[in-house]
């Protein structure tokens, strides 16, 4: 089968960062479904995972946690899905992604695409919509139903592609949303995905959200660099107040000070932690993708795909590649279709 594989920890610009590949085809057994990979999008874990290292691990490495295709083969103790079943899922990050014609993924991790979108624009949502759900509605003491209802939440990234699912579930939840951006683009497409105000993250936050009549916040999630927007949150945010992270921090953080003071939940979300960890409650991941299939397919939520390349090839994840490491993307970037 076709793939896109990394043999070497090299910077996007050089050639050999991702390569074409010829792989064999992988089998499905146990739990899990083989699944023809029809479109891919691309997430900073995928930099990060392909970024300049010493060395490879199990060459040749196989990215890529997004993935929408059709279900070709399952194993013998898949209960949920059967073959021509088209789906959608963020995958395992310890095993070959879907930068490939065929990946293998256990079924309770996946679930039926959005019957209103298409492959390109259900593979732009699982990474995202996971990490912002259970972000906001599983480490945070928060839920979907109402549970937002006259509180305030910061987005800090809002046009990224965990931003801008989280306004979205949030204005669902009843949060009055702010989103931080810093070009006209980046505020109009926060603004589209439904947050109430955008300030400029280039500025200081609570000046920002002061001229917007906000002393304090009820809650915030940073989705761009936990170290520079640390002591700006801890002033900002309101007692017993809550903090949603999903970058690793460059170095130490004071736990003391406000955080303490105030007594602010500091809550952590990885996506992959379910299926890294073999959770007894992986099956949560299918049935969170389930529940944002039917909110997209009643028009609750919108898809977040900006910009479609192709084929899927080495050239065309090197240049998706290129384009997140900018800094400057908005939205996800989606790859479709195989050549040949």
């Amino acid at each position: 089968m076709k793939a896109v594989a990394l043999t070497r920890y090299l910077p996007i610009d050089d050639p050999g960062s991702l390569l074409d590949v010829q792989l064999p085809r992988p089998e499905a057994t146990g739990h899990d479904l083989l699944v023809r990979v029809e479109a891919v999008s691309v997430n900073p874990v995928d930099t990060k995972v392909r970024a300049p290292k010493p060395h490879v691990e199990d060459a040749p490495k196989v990215l890529g946690f997004d993935g929408a295709g059709v279900v070709e083969a399952t194993g013998d103790r898949v209960t949920r899905f059967r073959p021509g079943d088209a789906v959608y899922h963020a995958g395992d990050i310890t095993r070959p992604g879907s930068n490939a014609e065929f990946q293998l993924v256990d079924e309770r991790l996946l679930a039926r695409k959005p019957r209103t979108l298409d492959f390109a624009d259900a593979a732009a949502l699982p990474l995202t919509a996971l990490t912002a759900w259970e972000l906001l509605f599983e480490r945070m003491p928060y839920d979907i139903d109402g549970g937002g209802a006259g509180r305030t939440l910061l987005v800090i990234a809002g046009a990224g592609g965990v931003g801008s699912i989280a306004i979205q579930l949030a204005r669902l939840a009843g949060f009055i949303v702010i989103a931080t951006a810093s070009r006209s683009e980046s505020a109009d497409w926060c603004r589209a995905m439904g947050a109430d105000h955008v300030v400029d993250h280039r500025e200081s936050l609570a000046a920002g959200i002061g001229r917007l009549g906000f002393e304090q916040i009820d809650a915030a999630v940073n989705f761009a660099d936990t170290d520079r927007y640390w002591e700006a949150l801890g002033a900002l945010l309101a007692p017993q107040g809550h903090l949603g992270l999903i970058v690793e921090p460059r170095g130490p953080l004071d736990l003391g000070g406000p955080y303490k003071e105030k007594c602010i939940g500091i809550h952590w979300e990885s996506m992959f932690a379910r299926s890294r960890f073999a959770t007894g409650d992986m099956d949560r991941q299918g049935r969170i993708l389930e529940r944002v299939a039917d909110l997209v397919d009643t028009g609750s939520l919108r898809g977040t795909r900006s910009a479609t390349l192709g084929p899927i090839d080495a050239a065309t994840l090197r240049e998706a590649h290129r384009r997140l490491e900018s800094g400057a993307t908005i939205g996800k970037l989606v790859a479709a279709g195989w050549s040949g």
